[in-house]
């Protein structure tokens, strides 16, 4: 099995805890994957057999906790979804400070810092891979996650002003949106919106775990076929997926 080796980078002010999988052996060009927990209690823990899936197929995966999630220093109350996107960028400029190609994925909350990373890093992203995704209105982006960023989570369909929906409709590489068959958590608008805009230019895969709820890094923690079936789609390995054919832009 694909070992794990566990370490620390100092990143926006913080003690951020990594976990580094490395391949067996080594793939021309692979990406490097990058993948990212959800909020609450969640934590890069319950995605370290993801991550030795990713690297048994030959790419190199590093999942790593937010400030105030997991073995991370810092507070949650200080956290915010700027804070989340500072500290991706700060892991992945250890990470893959070569301009590398990179695969990004996001659980829950992470579905927006995915997002503000793809506008950011624009070509670098390859692919990306959305597990019951959540995005937000730039009014919360600053916000630290605490009663004025509930606040604004609260008002009626504020998410709808997130800007994550354009940075999806112009991504142009491979996108696997992965739902729960249950998701008491996401506002089905949510979920819509996303897909559409990955339809529009991305090559788009979308599956749906039976039985699952929104704890999706728990759920596949605990089931290596659903995970197997993720590798696949993910590194464009498995010719029974159907995978959707971007929509040409018209003119």
């Amino acid at each position: 099995m694909t070992g794990i080796r566990e370490f620390t980078w100092q990143v926006d002010g913080e003690e951020l805890s990594c976990a580094l999988a490395t391949p067996p052996y080594t793939v021309s060009a692979a990406e490097r994957i990058l993948i990212m927990h959800g909020a609450g209690n969640g934590s890069k823990q319950r995605n370290l057999p993801l991550a030795r899936d990713f690297a048994e197929a030959g790419h190199q995966t590093l999942a790593f906790d937010f400030s105030g999630h997991g073995a991370s220093s810092g507070a949650l109350s200080e956290l915010s979804l700027q804070r989340r996107l500072n500290q991706a960028l700060g892991v992945l400029h250890r990470f893959a400070p070569d301009g590398a190609p990179l695969f990004l994925v996001g659980f829950s909350m992470s579905g927006q810092t995915v997002a503000d990373l793809v506008a950011r890093l624009r070509g670098r992203v390859t692919g990306l891979c959305l597990c019951a995704p959540g995005v937000y209105s730039p009014r919360a982006w600053e916000l630290p996650f605490g009663k004025g960023f509930t606040a604004v989570l609260r008002e009626q369909e504020s998410w709808a002003e997130s800007l994550a929906f354009d940075d999806y409709a112009d991504f142009a590489g491979r996108a696997v949106l992965v739902l729960p068959e249950r998701d008491d958590v996401i506002p089905p608008g949510v979920t819509s919106r996303i897909e559409q805009s990955l339809r529009r230019r991305a090559a788009f895969t979308k599956m749906v775990l039976e039985g699952a709820d929104h704890k999706l890094g728990a759920w596949l923690s605990q089931r290596p076929e659903d995970r197997r079936r993720i590798v696949r789609a993910v590194t464009a390995t498995d010719p029974e997926l159907p995978v959707a054919v971007p929509v040409p832009e018209a003119g």
